[in-house]
């Protein structure tokens, strides 16, 4: 008969506050990889909503979609600076003792992964398309400043009046 000594059976019993504390942390957990989820769904949905406006070349929808992408990358580093402290409280008091609870945990923190992964593929695949965009601008600029028949006049290159009849 295996026996464990009394000063183990008091560390793995846990009082209710503790408990409870472990049960706010894991909750807690829960609702910011959550919220976390749904900001990075939000972030390839703007992605997406960016490639159509690069590819349609409207500048001002284009500093409008940028302007939405940095807040919500703001709030995706704000979320995961309190994240991080809460993962490590979660690693080290409530897997151990409230298992049958953390199951949804792994896979909340796999899909954050995978949307994660998804928003650089296609926050790449943006930054190419608009380089592209800009060269192929870059190009046309130059294909028009080489064209002696564009108009190329200023003000002061027109010839003006020589003689002015000031008499009426």
């Amino acid at each position: 008969m295996l026996t464990t000594p009394k000063n183990a059976e008091t560390q793995t019993e846990i009082s209710a506050q503790e408990l409870e504390r472990r049960v706010a942390i894991l909750k807690r957990f829960r609702e910011l990889l959550s919220q976390q989820r749904n900001h990075f769904q939000e972030y390839l949905t703007v992605l997406d909503k960016q490639k159509d406006v690069i590819e349609k070349g409207n500048p001002d929808d284009l500093i409008v979609h940028v302007d939405l992408e940095e807040k919500i990358i703001g709030d995706i580093f704000a979320i995961q600076k309190v994240i991080d402290p809460l993962e490590a409280m979660y690693q080290t008091h409530v897997t151990e003792t409230l298992p049958g609870e953390v199951r949804e945990v792994p896979s909340l923190k796999a899909a954050l992964e995978e949307l994660r992964s998804e928003a650089v593929i296609r926050s790449a695949r943006n930054r190419d398309l608009l380089s592209r965009r800009m060269e192929d601008l870059r190009h046309e600029m130059k294909t028009l400043r080489a064209n002696p028949y564009a108009i190329h006049r200023s003000v002061f290159s027109q010839q003006s009046a020589a003689l002015v009849d000031i008499k009426g």
